[in-house]
């Protein structure tokens, strides 16, 4: 159902290379301005009446986007038992997400369960030794792509959801223009960590097809990309780097295919503001109903 921590992106210095992207796009900014409005209400239905609350992080990485949520609960709940419990294949993001808890006073009152596997891993673990623990919310951010079959996904742990849940999908927006770049040369581009491309519309088509009830939601942004038609820019070599998912956009591909990457990014995925380029990198919220 899922890949392995290698597939999954972590080989080489792509933790590098996405921390840059986060930081020069202020992806995390807009998801926890998002957050700080939707969740509250959420969480206060959710967790009305219950002794507990059970949350699950699925691929949470090194725990920003967790560590933000659970703060949220704790805010709305503090009194309530609250058990965190993480999937994340990545022994290095656990390790990191672990020592930012370590550093929290609010999150050290958190029990915390380290699940360092994959998701097919995880299930796996759940069906062998029976475990009927269930989660009142559990979020996926920013990781389908790297499932082999990711409606399975979506419906293992669907199906762990506790009575009033929700399971939170946060992905790309379809017609974005990541879309358009990796879909324009998709055997070029799909062909390390992501093998194919899915966007928000994708992920729609499949709660459909579940036949999952859900609210949607829209999370827009945008990124400077500028510095990618500048010849020898260090900032805009790193960020087609992360772009082109290539350890190096230079070394990865000869002059014709660099320039057309670069005419679609100027021509069909950009837009130009104040002598500057923005590329969409908006997002797409799924709140999904028990």
């Amino acid at each position: 159902m899922a890949t392995t921590t290698a597939q999954a992106g972590y080989d080489g210095d792509y933790v590098q290379r996405f921390q840059f992207f986060l930081q020069h796009s202020g992806e995390h900014t807009v998801m926890r301005e998002f957050m700080d409005k939707v969740l509250p209400g959420e969480f206060a239905r959710i967790g009305e009446g219950k002794s507990d609350l059970n949350f699950l992080g699925v691929g949470s990485g090194q725990g920003e986007m967790d560590s933000h949520m659970l703060n949220i609960l704790q805010s709305k709940f503090p009194t309530t038992q609250i058990n965190a419990h993480i999937v994340e294949p990545s022994t290095a993001l656990i390790g990191n997400f672990k020592a930012s808890v370590a550093e929290s006073p609010n999150l050290q009152k958190i029990p915390f369960t380290w699940n360092a596997v994959s998701c097919a891993e995880y299930e796996k673990q759940v069906k062998d030794t029976k475990d009927t623990k269930r989660f009142d919310f559990m979020n996926m951010i920013q990781m389908l792509y790297y499932m082999d079959d990711y409606a399975a996904v979506i419906k293992f742990f669907h199906s762990l959801l506790r009575e009033k849940g929700r399971l939170m999908i946060i992905h790309e927006a379809a017609g974005s223009s990541w879309g358009t770049l990796w879909s324009t040369f998709a055997k070029d581009l799909c062909i390390k960590s992501v093998t194919k491309y899915i966007s928000a519309g994708d992920v729609k088509g499949k709660l459909d097809t579940l036949g999952l009830k859900y609210e949607e939601h829209s999370i827009p942004n945008t990124m400077d990309i500028t510095e990618c038609f500048v010849e020898g820019s260090k900032l805009g070599a790193m960020l087609l780097d992360f772009m082109t998912d290539q350890d190096s956009f230079e070394k990865a591909y000869n002059p014709e295919m660099r320039a057309k990457i670069l005419d679609l990014l100027r021509d069909k995925c950009s837009t130009e503001k104040n002598g500057r380029r923005l590329f969409d990198c908006g997002l797409t919220c799924f709140l999904i109903q028990a």
